[in-house]
Parts: structure tokens; sequence; C-alpha cells
């Protein structure tokens, strides 16, 4: 299920940060070219949105891995102006680009074919890890059952959260969660995550919003720039273990 924030909060565009990735076709890329392990993170709705990058950069500095974040949206993104989704315009716009550029399913997919063609691109890289945020936590999480290329997952603020895509996972698996996502669904994932033998963390960051690590980041402040710097190091000490 999608939590009213993610339906409601628009994007917080922050000012003076330039990415140390270059953008390619394949993917915006930070990160030493010969790392051997490397880092898909998958965005939010908002697309490569500045904060997105620099978390990006904060996981190839501490990790020393090469991190790529793919187009999935293949330059389409929601735009902050549809939030919140109070209109029939408004909705229609969202609806539109969920079921065809977000579609869950197809960006699955996409996701672990992308990955295939990275093993021949990077060929130094002996093993994968992905992030995802928000819209990109749940294409993650439903890409680490059988036959996964990752040997872990994480996810933050994810989106559509729901207990039976725990119940898929066979690698390690984190969960950084907001005040804003079900609490249900969050129980349910510490849960199964507790019981399955596999290794994983769930932790609710309880004074953050939906997207405090993503797009909808507020750096500015003080607060909120200590914990999305907590999350990405927590993400990282998480991935460390397995990469």
């Amino acid at each position: 299920m999608s939590c009213d924030a993610c339906r409601t909060l628009p994007q917080v565009i922050p000012q003076g940060y330039t990415p140390k990735g270059t953008f390619k076709k394949v993917a915006d890329v930070t990160g030493p070219s010969d790392a051997s392990t490397g880092i898909v993170v998958l965005y939010d709705v908002f697309g490569l949105a500045i904060q997105t990058l620099q978390g990006a950069d904060l996981l190839a500095t501490r990790l020393n891995s090469l991190v790529l974040i793919p187009d999935f949206f293949e330059g389409e993104v929601a735009q902050p102006e549809w939030f919140p989704a109070d209109t029939e315009e408004k909705k229609n716009s969202l609806t539109s680009f969920v079921a065809n550029k977000a579609s869950i399913p197809r960006n699955v997919d996409t996701l672990l074919e992308i990955t295939s063609q990275y093993n021949t691109l990077f060929p130094s890289v002996a093993k994968w890890a992905a992030l995802g945020l928000c819209w990109g936590g749940k294409v993650a999480v439903l890409a680490s059952g059988p036959g996964t290329p990752f040997v872990a997952t994480a996810q933050v603020h994810p989106g559509r959260a729901d207990k039976a895509d725990a119940e898929k996972l066979t690698i390690p698996h984190i969960v950084l969660a907001s005040k804003d996502e079900p609490v249900e669904e969050i129980q349910g994932y510490a849960e199964v995550i507790s019981k399955n033998g596999i290794g994983g963390h769930v932790e609710t960051y309880n004074t953050m919003w939906h997207g405090w690590m993503g797009a909808r980041a507020n750096l500015d402040e003080e607060e909120s720039n200590a914990e999305y710097r907590r999350g990405y190091t927590q993400v990282a000490d998480f991935l460390e273990k397995y990469l």
C-alpha cells in the first residue's frame, strides 16, 4: 500500500551541490570504474534528484564501490506540481505515469536486465547490491527473490510496503522506514526478517517523513540533514557486510 505522504508531499529542490558522478546513457555513474563491488540505486518517482545523486556519492565514497543510478523513466519524471494530487488533472497525470514509465513489473524486469548488462560493462565488479528509494524500494525488494543477481538489497521510506514481499526474500535486506509508512506492513517486514535466517534489519526513523533520503530530503535543516547522512551510513554499513 502507498502512504498518504507519498501522494501529497512534493519534491524539495536544493541548491549548491554538484554531484561527483558523470551522466552517461547507461546511468549516472559515480565511484571507481574498476571497483570490485557495485551498487545499483533506484530513485524515487522524481528521478535523478540532487539529493539522490548526493546519496550515491556518499555510498561510493564510504564503500569504494561503483554506484550506478539507471534512468528507468527515460528522462520522464513525476512533476512536483502533481503533488498533492488534489485535482482530476493531477490525479490523471500521476496515475498515467505510475501505470506506464513507473510500472513496477516492467521495471523489475528492467532492473534484472540492466544488472546483467552491467556484468559485461563493468567486469571488475564481483558482487552487486541494490538500494531503492520509495518507488525504487518496491522494485528492489521484488528483485530480491530466487535467482536475484544481488548479494544484498535495501529500501528506504519504502513505497507500497507489503509484508508479502518480505516473505519472498532470498538475500539479506534492510528497511529504513519513516513515520509515514503503514505501521502494520513495516512490522510485518520486521517479523519476517527476524525469522527467515537470511539476515536483515528493519528500523523506523520516527522523526523523519516519507522521502527524507530522496528527492524530498531537506538538507538545509540540521536534524534532517543529520538523519539523511545517518541513513546512508546505516545502509552502507549493512551492505558492507555482504559486498
